[in-house]
């Protein structure tokens, strides 16, 4: 169980600001969370393969192709000022 004196320090360092009445509160629910992670550290995972996502699910992603004809050259005619390829703005920070 953590004590008051941890919960003080952990909330300095992490720039926390708690009082006083809130810092056992505070160290119940931090020790809980530590209990709970030292009962899944004394799970056995021998032979199971780490999941990259819970329901072992493929990503769908479209292909990739273009669907837009270029337009650059009209949009930069449009445009009050280009050069080169690139949008001319005016300047808004010093």
């Amino acid at each position: 169980m953590l004590e008051k004196s941890d919960v003080e320090r952990i909330a300095f360092l992490a720039r926390l600001k708690i009082t006083a009445d809130e810092a056992p509160r505070y160290a119940q629910e931090l020790s809980n969370i530590l209990e709970f992670v030292r009962q899944m550290e004394r799970i056995d995972t021998t032979g199971v393969e780490p999941l990259a996502h819970p329901l072992d699910a493929i990503q769908r992603l479209r292909p990739d192709h273009v669907s837009e004809i270029d337009q650059r050259d009209l949009f930069q005619a449009l445009a009050p000022r280009s050069e080169d390829g690139l949008y001319l703005v005016p300047k808004v920070i010093e």
